[in-house]
């Protein structure tokens, strides 16, 4: 008979003074408010990036996926045609995603920037 499955147990490594370190909990959050600090922060960082190609193409691949799901289940069009419309929409999605990604980019930095006078 198969002995029954015991849980693994962690280390619990403590200090001479008797205090417990437990790893992964150095970068979490003390309170709710710095969360929210936090949270908004990178946010900002990340939007504060300038457009990049391969962003305007990882888009572009979900707009024209999504296209031809639209095209293909609720318009029900045939597969050949919706392929090549979803293809067009594809290389049309690149470069107006990233041109749309650089006007709010720019506007974002004018927003930024104090009021000349």
């Amino acid at each position: 008979m198969a002995a029954a499955k015991q849980r693994r147990r962690k280390k619990h490594r403590g200090t001479q003074a008797g205090t417990v370190r437990r790893k992964g909990r150095t970068a979490r959050p003390a309170s709710r408010a710095e969360a929210r600090g936090q949270a908004k922060g990178s946010r900002a960082n990340r939007l504060d990036q300038p457009p990049t190609w391969r962003g305007a193409l990882n888009r572009a691949v979900l707009a024209a996926g999504v296209f031809l799901a639209v095209l293909v289940l609720i318009l029900k069009q045939s597969i050949g045609s919706s392929v090549a419309l979803a293809g067009f929409m594809f290389l049309v999605y690149i470069p107006l995603g990233y041109s749309m990604d650089g006007f709010i980019y720019r506007l974002r930095q004018r927003r930024k920037q104090p009021p000349e006078e």
